[in-house]
Formats: structure tokens, sequence, C-alpha cells
């Protein structure tokens, strides 16, 4: 192990590690780079992390046959680092086989011996160059960060900036994640610009929101089914961990997952491997997790309504999205956004909004947080007659009471109904009966406004026993 001396330019010259168990390759690849390179040499991966800590590389020349350790186990194990040097594998003649699979588990480029002088300095000066790209653009997402941005969402305040940072720290690292947070908040978009921002990031992004289904669709969805597993079962279908192979599984509202299903997810995490309904071998998969809940799930384990050891396994880092009352302080900047994009959105010039306006939004309860700030200002940009948003232009019924303005017309009997299915059942009869009056029966209009297809809006209406032209 050595490291060569050169004078010191005025910027530190990069530094590159070249990890080789044969000696005169490293000595060939030394005398080729020192002169613009400062040199650190390792005859083994256990030297080469020990020399890594001290010299921190931005580069490695890496040989994947050696003893002991591969260099392709290794380069996995720097990818699965938040941040890791570039790597260029050195490969033996006629190994194309295992480069392209150095290069599927994050090799900026591979080199196979014998190799000419000028093509060695070549791939070098490239990988450095891609280097400098990749660190400019952190910089930037960083600087977006200080500046109250993390991807869609915004928010300068102390606890959002908090949240941002730890957010850009932990999206590279290959660390399963817990988004909790009330409804509205913006976990979905959270866990989507981890996802951005990671290793994975032109993987896929598959999300399953797991209160959405029916507790006897959710293991179907999530690990697939043989043709005839069960009745109409017709044809063979992909689960989400299948379909999300190579990038990152958005498990969106985990805590009303079953206990039934919560034992073979914590299966699943701990074997990486899954199986079909109705399959008879599994498979293995290279899936990360981030899941979110607006439960307190340490309340349901009490409760033993969720795993205590799955809990763990899902909260390997806990992100927190801080409720809207607790940074009202971002109010002013949420609105001008809202508002930028809602006159966009609808053909119209960024509205300006009243002081009278504004003071009404920051006196509200928000118990629907940023997703119902977004809905009260796109009703008031649509009934706006030009001009600064006013007071009348918000709902009447968000005026009134200050609460979701879905909500706030409904009978909320609801409520005081204990038992979860029922009382889901009677919001979805008061919801869509007042959606539907908002839209004179119009199943078309109503289904367009809330988000669901007709067909759709159509079986739930028969679903709930609702007939549209009374409403």
């Amino acid at each position: 192990m050595s490291t060569s001396k050169s004078s010191t330019p005025k910027q530190a010259s990069p530094t590159i590690l070249i990890v080789d168990d044969d000696s005169t390759a490293r000595y060939g690849m030394r005398r080729t780079l020192e002169g613009l390179y400062r040199i650190a040499e390792a005859e083994s991966v256990a030297a080469a992390r020990k020399v890594m800590a001290q010299e921190n590389p931005h580069l490695l020349l890496l040989d994947i046959e050696m003893p002991e350790e591969s260099g392709l186990d290794f380069l996995r194990e720097l990818k699965a680092q938040a941040e890791s040097p570039a790597v260029i594998m050195i490969t033996a003649y006629g190994s194309e086989k295992v480069a392209v699979e150095a290069m599927k588990s994050g090799a900026y480029d591979y080199l196979p011996k014998p190799f000419e002088v000028d093509e060695l300095r070549l791939v070098v000066e490239r990988a450095l160059e891609h280097l400098a790209l990749a660190e400019e653009n952190v910089r930037l997402k960083r600087q977006l960060v200080s500046e109250g941005q993390f991807g869609a969402m915004i928010g300068s305040s102390k606890i959002m900036r908090e949240l941002f940072d730890l957010g850009d720290r932990i999206a590279q690292a290959e660390v399963t994640v817990l988004i909790q947070g009330e409804s509205g908040t913006g976990k979905d978009l959270l866990a989507t610009e981890l996802h951005r921002r990671s290793n994975r990031g032109k993987g896929p992004f598959v999300a399953l929101n797991c209160a959405a289904l029916p507790e006897h669709l959710i293991e179907s969805e999530l690990f697939g089914y043989e043709k005839g597993a069960f009745t109409g079962a017709t044809a063979m279908k992909r689960g989400k961990f299948e379909l999300a192979h190579g990038g990152v599984l958005f498990l969106d509202e985990v805590g009303d997952m079953s206990l039934s299903t919560q034992a073979k997810l914590l299966r699943v995490l701990e074997t990486r491997r899954v199986e079909r309904l109705g399959g008879t071998t599994s498979q293995e998969v290279d899936v990360r997790i981030v899941s979110a809940t607006n439960k307190d799930l340490a309340a349901e384990i009490a409760k033993q309504t969720f795993r205590e050891d799955l809990y763990y396994r899902l909260r390997v880092v806990l992100m927190r999205v801080p409720a809207l009352r607790e940074h009202r302080e971002d109010l002013p900047l949420l609105v001008q956004e809202f508002c930028r994009m809602l006159g966009e959105k609808h053909g119209r010039p960024t509205p300006a909004v009243s002081r009278e306006a504004l003071e009404i939004l920051q006196q509200a309860e928000w118990k629907g947080n940023v997703r119902e700030l977004k809905n009260v200002l796109e009703s008031a940009v649509v009934m706006s007659r030009g001009g600064p948003l006013q007071p009348e232009d918000f709902p009447a019924d968000f005026l009134r009471t200050g609460a979701r303005p879905e909500v706030a017309a409904a009978d909320t009997g609801f409520l005081a109904i204990d038992d979860y299915r029922e009382a889901r059942r009677q919001f979805e009869i008061t919801f869509i009966k007042g959606k539907l009056r908002d839209h004179g029966g119009n199943i078309t209009q109503t289904a367009a406004a809330i988000g669901l297809h007709r067909q759709s809006l159509q079986e739930k209406l028969r679903e709930l026993g609702i007939r549209a032209e009374q409403e």
C-alpha cells in the first residue's frame, strides 16, 4: 500500500484508489496516472476499506477477481452507502458478462485487461467529469432544500427544513423508511422524492394504498397470483413486489393492513423472496420499502392490531411530516405556490390574495392539512371573477366552520360509530351524496371532481345503494 507524492496545486487533485491483488497491475496503473492525480493503492478489499477511511478517494479502479472478497461484492457494498466514490471495474479478458453485472450494480464503466495507457486515462477522465456533474446536482438539490423545497414539497420553516435535510441525507441510503403524518400532509410526495433522489431513481416506483383495498385483495396485489389460484384468476398476475423489483415499493396507510397480511409482509422482508398466491415456488425480489401511515403505530401495537416486529422492520428511519397547523408560517408561501399552479391549471393569470382572505386562511383549523388548503384555493380560483381572491370567493361552508369543505356540509354522525367499516360506509354515503348535489346529479362531473373514473363511481353508487337522480 502506498501513496505517491506530487506538488500540490491550488485546487487539490482528485484521489484515485487502485485496488488489485496484482502488484504489477497496480504499478502500471499508478505510473500511468500519478502525474495527473493523487494515487493510493490497496492489495485487497480489506486493505481498501482502511485506505478509504484515510484518503476518502473520488474514484476506485477495482479489480473484479481477488482472493477472499471479490471486487463485485465490494462494489455492491459501496453503492449501498449514501455517498460513494465512482468505480471503474478492471476485468479479465472475456469477462463481459461479469462486467455487465458490475454496471447494473452501479459501476461507472469497466476496462478489460490488457488495456492501453490512453484508454485508461480517457475512462478515468470521463468518470471524474461524471462525478463532478453528480456532485453539482447534489449541491443544487441541497440548495433547494436550504431554500425550502424538496421536490413537490415546499416550506421554509425550521421544522420543514429539518424534514427536507433528513430526506436529502437518507435518500441514497438503502434503508427502509417509515413516514408518519396526518392525512393531507404530503406523505406520498415525500416518498416520491426519496425515490427520485435515490440510487434506484431510474427503477420503478410502485405504490399500494393498503386502506383502499378490501383485505382479501391486498395479498393478491402485493404478491400476485398464478392462473387458477382462485375463482376469477384467469391469468397469472405479477404482484407489487415483483413490479417494484430494482426500485421502490411504497406502502401507503400500512397501519390499515390486517394482522395476517402483516405476517406475510414480514416474511418477505426477512427473506427477500415472494411467492404468488397459488404458486409453489418463490423468487427473489430486490425492493426498497418506503411505508406511510396516519396512525400512531406504537398505540396500535399496544392494542395488538399491529405487529411490533414488523414495526421495527419498517421504521429503520422514521420521518414525521408535520401537520399544517405546526408550521403556519409556511402558509403564505404555500398559498403563493398553489395560486400559481392553479392559475396555470385553469388557464388564468396567477391570482393575488387579499389581506382579508389571507387572514382567514391563517386562522383556519386545516384539519385536512395542505391537501385541504389546495382544495379551498382551487374552489376560490374557479369562483373568482378576477382580481385578488376575496373572502367571498371561498366555499361558504369553509367560511362558516373553517373545516374541510367536503366534510363541513356533511352529517358527521359517522364519527360516533365504533365499527370502522360501518363508519367508513356512512361517510362514503354522505360524501358522495353531497358531491352529487353539488353537480346536479351529473355522474360524469361528480366523478371528475372527486378523482374517480365514471365507471368506478357508478359501481360505488350501486354498492352503497345511492340513486344519482335523487340527489
